[in-house]
C-alpha cells in the first residue's frame, strides 16, 4: 500500500534552515507529480509546493517563493523541501502528499520560535 513517511522538522529559530525528507513507497514514485502541503494550528491544510515526475515542472506557493525549495530523487523514491529564512507563520504540520492516492502520512512539526 501507498506509504508516506515525512522526516527533518523541528524547532527552529527565525532565519534558520531546515530541510524536510519524504520517503515514498507503494506506488511508481517515477511517474507521479509530488506535493508539500502544510497545516498550521486552527487553519486548513495548504499547499506548499509540487514538482513533477521528472522534476522539470515546480510550483510554489506566494508565501513561500524564494525561501522554499522542493527537488526529487526518483531512484531513491524521495522528495525534499529546503526551507531557508524561515518565519514564525511558516509554524505547521508539513506533509508530503501524491493526490492520486488518499494516503497521508504522520507529517513532520515545524516550529519557527525564538
Amino acid at each position: 500500500q501507498v506509504q508516506l513517511v515525512e522526516s527533518g522538522g523541528g524547532l527552529v529559530q527565525p532565519g534558520g534552515s531546515l530541510r524536510l525528507s519524504c520517503a515514498a513507497s507503494g506506488f511508481t514514485f517515477s511517474n507521479y507529480f509530488m506535493h508539500w502541503y502544510r497545516q498550521a494550528p486552527g487553519k486548513e491544510r495548504a499547499l506548499v509546493a509540487s514538482i513533477s515526475n521528472a522534476g522539470g515542472s515546480i510550483m510554489y506557493a506566494d508565501s513561500v517563493k524564494g525561501r522554499f525549495t522542493i527537488s526529487r530523487d526518483n531512484a531513491k523514491n524521495m522528495v525534499y523541501l529546503q526551507m531557508n529564512s524561515l518565519k514564525p507563520e511558516d509554524t505547521a504540520v508539513y506533509y508530503c502528499h501524491n493526490p492520486r492516492f488518499a494516503s497521508w502520512g504522520q507529517g513532520t512539526q515545524v516550529t519557527v520560535s525564538s
